[in-house]
């Protein structure tokens, strides 16, 4: 019973995170010297930076919402029902549709944009410090920041090996993941570390195999990361 209003809260936490995201990923799925966007493809102002990607006459633009909030609500759900009734849920609730978020703008424009990323990762260390001090908490802080910090190292080290392969927005982003999944330990880490890199490698693999792409074509990692880290984040927090 538990887990099925856990699964259900968080389902709805989702789904209302989701429904803000179409805007603000057409907005900020921009090349880096251009600024966000401000008005729809037929040139209609944008009005603000949250909700669904729709005119007012009707039209829309940007993401699909409806498959923003599937996706995102089926994600916020299965980390309730994995983490249950802890301090860090909060958290992961919090910042997975910030993951989505972002995986979206990389995938349109391959891009990582500071103002999402170097929040994220400031909002992810303060909020697990909270998470810490209260009781029940299945995590450590300080696994979160060697985490953070390792994974975030290991990918400006192959940044600097292939600076065209790898950008330096993975780097921003690897250090919030590693913190999120540091607090479950080295071995979830690793585990969400590589399982990015394996789902990457096999998208890639396919769009070779269907002669969409070659093996010289730059292909957005974010996304990858971001499913990488969500199977390590929930595979940790079932051991826990």
């Amino acid at each position: 019973m538990e887990s099925t209003i856990l699964a259900l809260a968080g389902g709805l936490f989702g789904a209302a995170a989701g429904l803000l995201l179409p805007r603000p990923a057409y907005r900020l799925a921009v090349e880096p010297e251009e600024p966000w966007r401000s008005v729809t493809p037929e040139g209609h102002p944008v009005g603000g930076w949250l909700g669904p990607a729709r005119t007012s006459y009707g039209g829309r633009y940007g993401p699909s919402t409806p498959a923003t909030v599937t996706v995102t609500a089926l994600l916020c759900a299965a980390l309730a029902v994995a983490a249950g009734p802890v301090p860090e849920l909060c958290v992961w609730l919090l910042i997975a549709p910030v993951f989505v978020l972002l995986a979206m703008v990389d995938r349109a424009v391959q891009r990582l944009p500071d103002v999402l990323t170097l929040p994220l990762a400031a909002a992810t260390t303060a909020l697990l410090a909270l998470a810490a001090v209260l009781p029940g908490a299945r995590g450590s802080w300080t696994g979160a920041l060697l985490g953070g910090c390792a994974l975030a190292g290991g990918y400006f080290v192959l940044f600097l090996v292939n600076p065209r392969g790898m950008g330096f927005g993975d780097v921003k982003l690897a250090m919030s993941l590693g913190l999120a999944l540091g607090w479950y330990g080295w071995g979830v880490l690793m585990l969400g570390a590589l399982a990015g890199f394996v789902y990457g490698s096999l998208y890639g693999i396919s769009q070779v195999a269907r002669g969409r792409a070659t093996r010289r074509t730059a292909l957005p990692f974010g996304p990858f990361m971001v499913a990488g880290a969500c199977t390590g984040l929930l595979l940790g927090a079932f051991g826990a």
